[in-house]
């Protein structure tokens, strides 16, 4: 973790006297590299210079002449790659709107503060931005070509990655979710938001699918001979679904492999199925399903899809989006939408996959609702394939206590 004095901090409130009430409330926590500033158009002057550009900004929405969404639109358009804290006196529902609103322009958002501003909560929600991987640096996002993503899949430096998912009511490992990286021999790992649009754009994600594929299941072989038996998730694109030789082309793999189609999760995103033209996913998804696979709609309510469409594609599993998960024990607005998820589950009689539980008070609003399965931080971060048995053994003994 980096050094707490390190990071470069930017407060926006037109309001003077608490401008500098902040400024001592992050001196005391250590942090003594802060700019105030009193309007949009000052704060964006230093975004301007890169020698200036802040890690993390403190920012309040109700402002004159440029409000906190302006301002935030401006920092999309300047490709802002740091952090933003809210703080406002406005009602929860405009905060939860706004921090996904800020998701959407790709900046990371750790949380948001009511006014007064609480010294112990915005050292707590600091604490939490520190400990994100790569915090309170500015990221350049390097881009890649098809080309080098082709031969990237050509020269094996796809892996996979597995992120247990347990059960809460019992502590028991069911199994596994596999999330690909690129060992890029320039830049190190890259993450899958970084090339799975290029590989759609270009038509490599057939390919790239077949290469996760036949490494996960080839995995799940492995452990099933050792006595590790796992439920083995894997992500598809909805453009894989278009194909209509996809049903046929997956059964054949895990055929190969000697997995059973019935220990195999195939889990598609909400917010990228076309429910206007549904004929050709549709169509793979019920052929999946008659081949014995199972089905989960992945990063539910991030997406469009209504309860009568839902019921009319087959789905066995519902993911309820992190953003919906994390924090829901103190914030009735999240918790509605974790509640409501979890109805929708029960009346289409679908398991129920939460995300994003990243503590214990996390975790144990999952096991008082019921929540048949949970995957996040608080439980395990994505591993290498070698160290799951080696984790398994420590959770087991983290149940114990």
């Amino acid at each position: 973790m980096m050094n707490k004095l390190t990071p470069e901090i930017l407060v926006l409130d037109d309001d003077p006297f608490t401008l500098k009430l902040l400024a001592r409330i992050l001196a005391n926590l250590g942090y003594n590299s802060v700019t105030l500033c009193e309007s949009g158009h000052a704060a964006l002057k230093h975004i301007d210079n890169p020698a200036d550009r802040p890690d993390m900004i403190l920012l309040d929405l109700n402002m004159p002449k440029m409000d906190g969404i302006e301002f935030v639109y401006q920092l999309a358009e300047r490709h802002y790659t740091g952090s933003i804290i809210l703080f406002s006196g406005e009602d929860e529902h405009l905060l939860q709107a706004t921090e996904k609103l800020i998701l959407m322009h790709g900046i990371k958002i750790p949380g948001s503060l009511r006014k007064p501003v609480s010294p112990e909560k915005l050292g707590a929600l600091l604490d939490k931005w520190l400990a994100l991987p790569q915090a309170g640096t500015q990221q350049t996002v390097k881009l890649h070509g098809a080309d080098e993503l082709r031969a990237a899949i050509n020269n094996g430096e796809l892996l996979n990655y597995y992120q247990p998912k347990v059960e809460p009511a019992s502590g028991r490992v069911m199994g596994v979710e596999t999330l690909v990286r690129w060992n890029h021999p320039r830049d190190g790992m890259v993450l899958p938001s970084e090339f799975i649009g290029l590989a759609e754009t270009h038509g490599l994600i057939d390919e790239l699918t077949r290469v996760v594929l036949t490494g996960a299941l080839a995995q799940a072989k492995a452990w099933q001979e050792a006595g590790l038996v796992l439920q083995l998730a894997v992500n598809v694109s909805i453009d894989n679904l278009a194909s209509p030789d996809f049903a046929d082309f997956i059964a054949g793999l895990a055929a190969k492999a000697g997995v059973a189609p019935r220990d195999i999760v195939l889990e598609v995103s909400e917010s990228h199925i076309p429910m206007n033209d549904m004929s050709a996913p549709l169509e793979t998804l019920t052929r999946l399903r008659l081949k014995r696979f199972r089905l989960s709609i992945d990063e539910f309510g991030t997406g469009h899809s209504s309860l009568v469409q839902l019921r009319g594609i087959p789905f066995d599993e519902l993911k309820i989006d992190q953003s919906f998960v994390h924090g829901a024990w103190s914030n009735k607005t999240v918790q509605a939408k974790y509640d409501a998820s979890m109805a929708i589950a029960k009346q289409l009689d679908m398991e129920v996959v939460a995300v994003g539980v990243e503590d214990k008070n996390d975790w144990n609003n999952l096991r008082r609702t019921g929540c048949n399965f949970a995957q996040g931080y608080f439980i395990a971060k994505p591993m290498p394939a070698a160290d799951l048995p080696g984790w398994i053994k420590t959770w087991h003994e983290r149940m114990k206590e």
